[in-house]
């Protein structure tokens, strides 16, 4: 043995848990677009899940106060300040129907935190997570970490996006553990009926198996479409679903970081003594504007629906216009989640795209606009665009977007 070849390899300088973790695709378009804007280029961007409107002041107005308050200067419960955790719970049964003890409620440091915990809390390595497919793209990731195995489930555009049961059982196994269940979608803004909705609880119920429902965007349907919480909807599924929210969305909060978990208290018990190790307690100051939000009254929240109405429209009519594409109508969220397969290998500009990764950099490339392949949410061929931003600018961008692919041939 010569004396390379015994020396022992190096160890890699980043673990095979990490390295495997793909980057939030829709962050990473994100801060592309804000750089490229930064940079002085005429930069419209569709990748954000965030509304554009400041938060309520009577919210930010608790902020302020709280943050006079020495007492939010310290250290508090892991799980949460009790009032937050009480104005959860009666937040619950306003808006959803039943009962929960502010005891199966964790605060959680934003939606991302509750999705990772949620995973952590229920799987084993090598348990199965049903993921219909489009999906947002941190769940893969999220169950990856925590040791189980990603299945997907797609529902493409002649189905609206939304699997069936039947989809959902022939894609059973014995290790099948969880099912992710969101509804308003993101990325596709599709909303689960409540005859759907109850046939999908029914049936996770009828072979055990856990339902984790992301529930973020319970307050953003549009035209006949309602949300249906699932517990609601089966009732004997409650000790057996985790359930996701936040104030993110409904209330303009993305950067304050609340989100939460509510579960049976075992699950709960797990996850806040996880917690109390990795973050501790979400800041107190957005708790407290949490609390305000949750127990002030829904006005705010309907004007920013309104204008979310308005824009779905006007962008619904500009993408299905555009040859090629086609457009399920979003009823949920601020997202639209054209299939541009009837574009793909089209030639624009010299380039002919064959992927929706080749197509969305081909956009921002030729036109200045940052759109989110399908790559990221599951299979090639589709567009996530977000509605959550001004009117002049969504009407520029997707404006830009028809001129461009009007050149496919």
């Amino acid at each position: 043995m010569d004396a390379v070849s015994a020396q022992p390899s190096s160890p890699a300088r980043v673990s095979a848990r990490l390295a495997a973790i793909a980057e939030s695709a829709t962050l990473a378009v994100d801060a592309k677009a804000k750089a490229l804007k930064a940079a002085g280029r005429p930069v419209i961007g569709f990748g954000a899940g965030e509304p554009d409107f400041p938060t309520p002041g009577y919210i930010v107005d608790a902020a302020v106060a709280a943050a006079r308050e020495p007492a939010n200067h310290r250290y508090t419960p892991a799980a949460g300040l009790p009032a937050l955790r009480e104005a959860i719970a009666a937040k619950t049964l306003r808006d959803s129907g039943y009962e929960v003890s502010p005891g199966q409620v964790l605060v959680t440091n934003g939606g991302k935190q509750a999705v990772f915990q949620a995973f952590a809390a229920l799987l084993d390595p090598g348990d199965e997570a049903l993921l219909p497919a489009p999906y947002w793209t941190t769940y893969p990731e999220a169950i990856r970490l925590a040791g189980g195995v990603p299945v997907e489930v797609f529902a493409g555009a002649d189905q609206g996006y939304l699997v069936t049961v039947e989809q959902l059982e022939a894609a059973r196994t014995p290790r099948t553990k969880v099912l992710l269940f969101c509804s308003p979608s993101n990325p596709t803004g599709a909303v689960y009926s409540p005859e759907q909705t109850a046939a999908i609880g029914r049936w996770a119920a009828e072979h055990g198996i856990w339902v984790v429902t992301d529930e973020i965007y319970e307050h953003l349907t549009y035209d006949d479409a309602v949300f249906t919480p699932i517990v609601r909807a089966v009732p004997e599924l409650a000790d057996t679903t985790v359930v996701l929210n936040g104030v993110a969305k409904t209330y303009a909060m993305t950067g304050w970081r609340v989100g939460w978990m509510i579960g049976p208290s075992d699950v709960i018990k797990a996850a806040t003594n996880f917690q109390s190790h990795l973050t501790s307690n979400v800041a107190n100051v957005s708790q407290r504007a949490a609390i305000a939000a949750l127990t002030g009254d829904l006005s705010a929240v309907a004007e920013m629906r309104a204008a979310f109405d308005r824009r779905r429209r006007t962008m619904v009519d500009m993408l299905a216009a555009i040859d090629g594409v086609r457009i399920p109508v979003p009823q949920g969220a601020f997202y639209a989640y054209p299939s541009v397969e009837g574009v793909l290998g089209r030639t624009i500009r010299g380039v002919t795209p064959t992927t929706s990764a080749e197509l969305a950099a081909l956009i921002l490339d030729a036109v200045e606009v940052a759109v989110v392949p399908g790559e990221a949410f599951g299979p090639s061929g589709f567009l996530r665009l977000s509605y959550a931003l001004g009117d002049d600018d969504l009407v520029e961008g997707v404006g830009r977007v028809q001129a461009l692919l009007a050149e496919a041939r």
